[in-house]
This record gives structure tokens, C-alpha cells and sequence, in this order.
């Protein structure tokens, strides 16, 4: 047995790591508590956005995102682009069997409900590209390979999201003989989103190493500048939650049935995601940590792009941005709870002989 297995993962852990449900629970149970409570906060909240999001949840989505990419070692991206035993799966999963599972749980769950329908369809749609990037590092995932996919996702993003909303909403419902639906969503709107989201805090992140590195070597760069700077991904993560449900509260808690016929489907798509996407990378041989990595990037979705593309095409009051609304409110716990078995299913494959 290792040193590192023999030392508990909880003893390696600082305290907002080690309490890190109960810190996001509260932080979920605060914002939700505040968009009820305090008059006017979500609007005060929305009335300044980029790209469709409030612009303190975009400040809190960068702020979250930064230290991540900043811990990245940029000089091994060409190991994880070589690896194709990852990167075909990765697309695979994203972008052909994620869309349409969430179409068949929709339709499964939801046939008498349109609007919840639709909402779920855009967010199985939408693939993560922020918050997979924490969950990912919580589970001592491979930062680089994470890196890679996430660019990856935002590439396929901008160039199918658009024709994959109109495929499975307009297209695929009328060859099976289903309701159908629209959705227009301008390929410039997802190209600004993805530049703004992960390109900021990617060359922000690049660069804090490259100059560094350059300026203090990499030991000092990993032993004193990222220990400083990565408690705020951290920080980051849970200003946004707050935020994300301040701004929608209200609709969350004045319908509670609602949200509950919503989170099944969720709940199904995250746990069949998740945990094929765990099996097939232990299928194909890969390392935990690529495994991990292909797991979470498989699962988790981009709710922010969801939003926004629901909110811009069907109104802030629509039962469609409602869907996607309830997605983080199940996503977050969620795959902090699938960080938690990950890293069990780490420390039992490292003490197998």
C-alpha cells in the first residue's frame, strides 16, 4: 500500500474540500432562499448579461475556471491528443449518444408536458464545457486530457448544436410520429459563448504558466503561485451557485411538482451517462484518471448555454427555461456525489496488487 493510500483522502484535504457537499448544499439552500426572499434580486441579477447570462455569474463562472486551467501542464496536450482510445469515445458519447438519451428520457418521462420536453431535449444538447472542468479536478482526473475534450466540445458546439436542435426537435419527432418543435439559435451567439466561457480563462490560465514558469521555474510555479491561486476555483464554483439560484428561486420553489417531474429524467441521464461512460473507459483500457475524465465530460452538461438558448427562444417564463433552471439544481449534487465514487473506485483499484 502507498503512502498516499495509507494517509485518509479526508486528512489530505483542506476544509473546504473536505466539507465540500455540505459548503455547495448551503450555497444551493442560500441562493435559492435569497431569489425567494429578496425582492427584485433576480431581475437586479439579470440586468446586465453576456451572451444570455447574468454578468455576476459570468464573472463567477471565469473566476471558477481560471486555477484549473492555470494547473494544466499545456507542454502534455500532445500525449492526450494521440490518444484515440479516449478522444473517440469522448465525441461518441457527446455528441451522438448524450443527445439522444436525453431525447428518449424526455419523451419516456415527460410525453404530456411539452414545454419540460423541449427544455430537457436543448440541454442534452448542450455540452459542458465549465463546471465539468471542478468536477474533473475534484476527482483527480487528468487535467490535460480534460483540457482537450472540453476544447473539443466547444468545437462541436459551435458547429452542431444548431443542427442537432433541429434535428431533434423538428427532424427525428416526425419521422417517430411525435409532437414537434423549433429552435433557432444563431451560430455566432454559441461562438461568442464558447469564447467567452472557456477562452478567457484558457489563455488566461496558459499564460500564468507560461510567464511563471518562465519567470520562477516550474517547482516554484507548482509549489507556491498555484497553491495561492487555487482555492478560487473553489470559491468561484460556489459564488456561482448562489447566484445561479438567487436568479431563479422564485420559479424553482413556486413549483415544486414541477421540478420534481423535471428531475427524473436528469437524474436518469446523469447516472446512465456517468456510469457507461466509466465502464467503456475501463473497457478500452484507459488510465483512472482518462476514465474519470471521460466520465464527468460525458455527464455533465453546459446549463448556462441551456438557459440562455431556452430563455432567448421561448421567454424567461417558459416551461423550457424552467428545464433548464432545474438542471443544475440536480446536476450539482449530483456529480458531487460521483466525485465522492470516483475517488473510492480510485483508491480501490490503486490497492489491488
Amino acid at each position: 500500500m502507498t503512502a498516499e493510500i495509507a494517509v485518509p483522502v479526508a486528512a489530505r484535504l483542506s476544509v473546504v474540500d473536505r466539507f465540500l457537499p455540505v459548503w455547495i448544499l448551503a450555497a444551493m439552500a442560500a441562493g435559492l432562499g435569497l431569489g425567494r426572499l429578496v425582492p427584485g434580486l433576480g431581475d437586479a441579477l439579470a440586468a446586465v448579461t453576456v451572451t444570455g447570462v447574468s454578468l455576476p455569474i459570468a464573472l463567477g463562472l471565469l473566476v471558477m475556471m481560471y486555477p484549473v486551467l492555470a494547473k494544466v501542464r499545456y507542454d502534455r496536450l500532445d500525449g492526450v491528443t494521440r490518444d484515440h482510445r479516449l478522444l473517440i469515445p469522448s465525441l461518441v458519447l457527446n455528441w451522438v449518444l448524450g443527445p439522444a438519451l436525453m431525447f428518449a428520457l424526455a419523451w419516456i418521462f415527460l410525453p404530456d408536458l411539452p414545454e419540460y420536453r423541449t427544455g430537457l431535449i436543448i440541454v442534452g444538447l448542450a455540452r459542458c464545457i465549465a463546471m465539468v472542468i471542478i468536477w474533473n479536478d475534484l476527482a483527480c482526473g487528468d487535467r490535460e486530457a480534460a483540457a482537450v475534450l472540453v476544447a473539443l466540445n466547444s468545437v462541436f458546439q459551435v458547429l452542431a448544436f444548431s443542427a442537432l436542435g433541429w434535428f431533434y426537435l423538428s427532424v427525428l419527432p416526425g419521422w417517430l410520429g411525435l409532437e414537434q418543435a423549433g429552435l433557432a439559435v444563431p451560430v455566432w451567439e454559441i461562438a461568442r459563448s464558447v469564447l467567452i466561457f472557456l477562452g478567457i480563462p484558457l489563455m488566461a490560465g496558459y499564460l500564468t504558466r507560461r510567464l511563471g514558469e518562465k519567470a520562477r521555474g516550474r517547482a516554484w510555479y507548482e509549489t507556491k503561485l498555484l497553491p495561492r491561486i487555487g482555492p478560487f476555483a473553489l470559491y468561484g464554483l460556489l459564488f456561482t451557485i448562489v447566484l445561479l439560484f438567487a436568479l431563479q428561486g422564485k420559479a424553482i420553489t413556486s413549483a415544486p411538482l414541477d421540478v420534481a417531474r423535471i428531475a427524473l429524467p436528469l437524474l436518469a441521464y446523469f447516472a446512465l451517462m456517468w456510469a457507461g461512460s466509466y465502464a467503456l473507459g475501463k473497457a478500452v483500457g484507459l488510465s483512472y484518471e482518462r476514465t474519470a475524465t471521460l466520465a464527468f465530460t460525458a455527464a455533465g452538461n453546459n446549463f448556462e448555454l441551456a438557459i440562455a438558448v431556452a430563455i432567448a427562444t421561448f421567454g424567461a417564463t417558459s416551461g423550457q427555461a424552467l428545464a433548464g433552471v432545474v438542471g443544475p439544481l440536480i446536476e450539482v449534487p449530483v456529480l458531487v456525489a460521483l466525485v465522492y465514487v470516483s475517488l473510492a473506485l480510485r483508491r480501490r483499484t490503486r490497492s489491488q496488487p
